[in-house]
């Protein structure tokens, strides 16, 4: 059996609220001379603490119980009503354990008359009914934190889910258009072919590099971007242009890998490339640390 652990706000709860119970307990059901005697506050006030220490962490186990049967803000309602009927019940416990404990050890004073018992009752349950006031409110804070946490996470794995797998239709496409290429200059121009190959090599250190890693600095992304333009350079000539204005103050900062290299791929899939109406992709900054790409000439 695994023991529930009482938490901060529960213990607290009991170290204030139990010594007023059983200071009224007392002096309804043993009189005003209670407090007076010795006898009296050792057999009295303390037999109620260690009762009402054993009633209480009954309450804390019933609770948690009731809180993971009836789990999230939807059940509230019905949670808060089985919450009070129960509390009904343990503060009956907690005064009739009481009562029978001061017959038994037969203290002077002591009154176990119907009016004393609802009195102490009454008085136990309105204390306690605090108690469970805050801890339910303590329950819904921590739930509601935890569900933000949780919607945060999700929606960030959802948003990398999202991200790596644009970047895989990305990539392939590219690789096939860059192979194509090559191709071509290997039987037209050697030397151009392989200034290619170092450049398309350079490219894909990289992208195998930050894949793994995920971020990387502005500086390393527009570098890069200028290895990436070589290669559609040599695929478009003239019929692309590539304009980059960043202010040097922003390299340091982080973004996701590859996010620059799918906006540009994205810029030349989706407009017509020609000589006389070249692509102009300018890529630059602006205040409020914002970096933006425009795409200028072209139809898409």
């Amino acid at each position: 059996m695994i023991l529930v652990r009482p938490r901060k706000i529960e213990w607290a709860s009991y170290f204030i609220l139990m010594p007023l119970i059983d200071a009224g307990t007392c002096f309804m059901l043993l009189g005003s001379h209670w407090y007076l005697s010795v006898r009296l506050w050792i057999f009295g006030f303390f037999y109620t603490m260690i009762t009402g220490l054993l009633v209480w962490y009954i309450d804390v186990i019933c609770t948690r119980y009731i809180n993971s049967a009836l789990f999230g803000f939807r059940e509230t309602g019905k949670r808060l009503f089985i919450l009070t009927v129960k509390q009904f019940f343990i503060v009956l416990l907690s005064v009739n354990l009481i009562m029978s404990g001061f017959k038994l050890m037969d203290l002077p004073g002591y009154d176990p008359s119907t009016e004393n018992f609802w009195i102490s009752l009454g008085l136990a349950y309105f204390v306690t009914f605090i108690a469970m006031i805050i801890w339910e409110a303590n329950y819904i804070f921590t739930e509601w934190k935890r569900s933000l946490a949780e919607k945060e996470k999700y929606e960030h794995l959802s948003l990398q889910s999202e991200f790596d797998t644009l970047k895989s239709q990305v990539n392939p496409h590219f690789l096939f258009n860059c192979f194509n290429t090559l191709s071509s200059l290997i039987s037209e121009d050697k030397q151009q072919a392989e200034k290619f190959l170092d450049e398309l090599s350079k490219v894909y250190r990289y992208l195998l590099r930050n894949n793994e890693d995920g971020m990387t600095t502005l500086k390393s992304e527009l570098q890069f971007i200028l290895s990436y333009f070589e290669l559609l350079k040599t695929r478009h000539c003239d019929a692309i242009q590539l304009e980059l204005e960043i202010d040097k103050k922003y390299e340091n900062y982080l973004l996701p890998s590859l996010s620059l290299q799918m906006l540009v791929e994205n810029a030349v899939k989706h407009n017509a490339l020609s000589k006389h109406n070249p692509l102009v992709i300018e890529i630059f900054s602006t205040a409020g640390n914002v970096i933006n790409e425009a795409n200028f000439g072209g139809s898409g």
